[in-house]
């Protein structure tokens, strides 16, 4: 065989190029060996060395928790952030989806450590809408405690409680399926052994880290009453391998260090505590409410928000003040722009600081009569729903059809009002100022009432 010059340049190029190629994948395997490959965290190493081992955690809250708010709330103490609980199935959606998560999902570099929950009832829906925001956050939640109408309806959130099975397949698919892990917020049963029983199964399906918000499913609105402390002791003591985060009964700056003491919980959650004063997980003072609200207006300037959580925003931070100025609430409750909004906030600024000099601050932080503390109007404080009178404002057929219902709800009410009581103690209570003795001998609880996500 006759080989020509151009044919044996070819053998050496393709051998030479072969052996580039061999060198190349052997030194690529020597420093692929000395580099660690980046390992999936769970339990107590994920909550340490990804979350930093918050203990101050803002809850997932509708509408609420966006990327403006988690900034002021960081400013304020939160160590740990959740996103607005998003709707699995109409965040992923192939046709729509874009548009639902340009409305309600942002973050950055600066917003973490991040953890974004999302309600389903189907692990397909979860894992696709997951699959979405893995690269930016830490964690994933899943939605076990939404008590709300449109959740029943939807079949989500606290109306998961039921199906234990779908529960499980919803958590080990995000565990077995995605690079950062499953977390899960849930709601207690009637009973302790029940609750600690589902606590553990969703422990058994992957979830590294369970926040357990110590009320009923039907504890919401003016019927949210008191959390369950000793439940959420329970749980804790039970589930030993994951963090477990206590949310419930933070009324207070010192009501954060009383609850872990009680549960003996790894962090404590809160939600509407938040809302109505921002800075409860850094101080036991009270900022004022115009301030709270002019620092997170200036954030909005560089985050974009919409005006309606805005708005909610507002009228939760200067709730105490509003009553006092009531054509500033219902220019507030019109208002449509950005600087509109501004320029009412301003305005009563001046009128809260012509009122805190003509009435003074005496006697601030002492107690009333209920053991509530006496806080002045311009500044943030806790928000305690009124209870509604027994035909809940209405007439004829509707008002005799609204009293037998009341009466049925308050039967409910006592059976949970005495097993709480009975179980933390009444004038342990009483002490802490959060419980009113009726004449009938039942205890009736006045408590923020949670608008979060569950």
């Amino acid at each position: 065989m006759v080989f020509s010059i151009t044919t044996a340049r070819t053998i050496l190029t393709r051998k030479t190029i072969y052996h580039l190629i061999r060198h190349a994948m052997t030194v690529i395997d020597t420093i692929s060996q000395d580099i660690p490959v980046q390992q999936k965290l769970s339990g107590y190493d994920f909550y340490r060395q990804v979350l930093g081992s918050p203990k101050y955690i803002v809850a997932p809250m509708v509408d609420q928790s966006e990327q403006a708010w988690r900034a002021l709330s960081r400013r304020y103490g939160g160590q740990l952030c959740y996103t607005p609980m998003f709707h699995a199935r109409m965040f992923s959606d192939r046709v729509n989806g874009h548009k639902y998560r340009a409305e309600q999902w942002s973050t950055d570099a600066q917003d973490r450590p991040l953890i974004v929950q999302f309600c389903a009832n189907e692990p397909e829906h979860l894992l696709r809408a997951a699959k979405l925001v893995e690269s930016h956050c830490d964690a994933v939640d899943l939605n076990l405690g939404c008590p709300q109408h449109i959740a029943k309806r939807g079949h989500y959130g606290s109306f998961l409680q039921d199906d234990w099975d779908l529960v499980h397949s919803l958590i080990n698919t995000l565990h077995t399926n995605l690079s950062i892990p499953v977390t899960a917020k849930i709601r207690i049963f009637p009973t302790v052994e029940k609750t600690v029983a589902y606590a553990k199964m969703i422990e058994r399906a992957g979830a590294q880290m369970l926040v357990v918000h110590g009320r009923l499913r039907e504890q919401k609105g003016h019927k949210t009453g008191l959390a369950d402390w000793d439940a959420i002791r329970a749980v804790k003591r039970a589930v030993t391998s994951i963090p477990v985060i206590a949310n419930g009964n933070i009324l207070y700056y010192e009501d954060l260090q009383r609850c872990l003491d009680y549960t003996g919980c790894d962090g404590v959650m809160t939600a509407e505590g938040n809302l109505y004063n921002p800075a409860i997980l850094a101080t036991p003072e009270f900022p004022r409410t115009w301030e709270m609200a002019l620092e997170y207006l200036e954030i909005c300037r560089e985050i974009p928000t919409q005006i309606g959580p805005i708005r909610a925003h507002l009228f939760k931070l200067l709730q105490p003040s509003l009553p006092h100025h009531t054509d500033l609430r219902a220019l507030l409750s019109k208002a449509r722009l950005f600087e509109e909004v501004c320029g009412i906030v301003a305005e009563l600024k001046i009128r809260l600081q012509e009122d805190e000099a003509r009435i003074g601050e005496e006697g601030m932080g002492e107690r009333d009569e209920h053991g509530y503390k006496i806080v002045p109007h311009w500044r943030c404080q806790p928000y305690f729903r009124p209870e509604l009178p027994a035909d809940n404002g209405a007439s004829g057929s509707k008002r005799k059809k609204a009293i037998e219902g009341k009466q049925e709800e308050t039967e409910a009410t006592v059976i949970v009002d005495e097993a709480q009581q009975k179980k933390r103690g009444s004038d342990d209570m009483l002490a802490e100022g959060k419980v009113e003795q009726e004449e009938d001998g039942v205890k009736r609880v006045k408590e923020v009432s949670s608008t979060e996500a569950v």
